[in-house]
């Protein structure tokens, strides 16, 4: 079983961050839910289309409007109403180009 420590983690969540505001350079971050979302527009709850959330084992990146999304390689897990997420461990985990499409798709709802 592999081993992250609490600072690997929280790289990994920076990195996750940084990139989703490189995908959506217009959007707004706030601190909410013990994660940071990010959101179009700030004072509604609507405008939230993905977030950033520390766990003890996995950093989870969580998308508004998951069952809309088109996940051609069924990463999104979840069979919540609104959401779906996908848990990363490393960051080598993360496959940038499949990510940024999700998260382009997730920001125009």
């Amino acid at each position: 079983m592999e081993n992250n420590s609490a600072l690997d983690l929280v790289s990994l969540a920076n990195e996750l961050e940084a990139f989703i505001q490189v995908c959506v350079p217009d959007s707004t971050t706030v601190n909410k839910y013990g994660g940071t979302l990010f959101t179009m527009k700030p004072d509604e709850k609507e405008g939230q289309f993905c977030g950033v959330f520390i766990y003890s084992a996995h950093v989870q990146l969580s998308f508004s409007h998951g069952p809309q999304l088109v996940d051609e390689r069924n990463m999104l897990c979840g069979t919540g109403k609104y959401r779906r997420h996908i848990n990363f461990k490393r960051v080598d985990d993360i496959d940038y180009p499949y990510i940024e499409g999700l998260i382009c798709q997730a920001s125009a709802f």
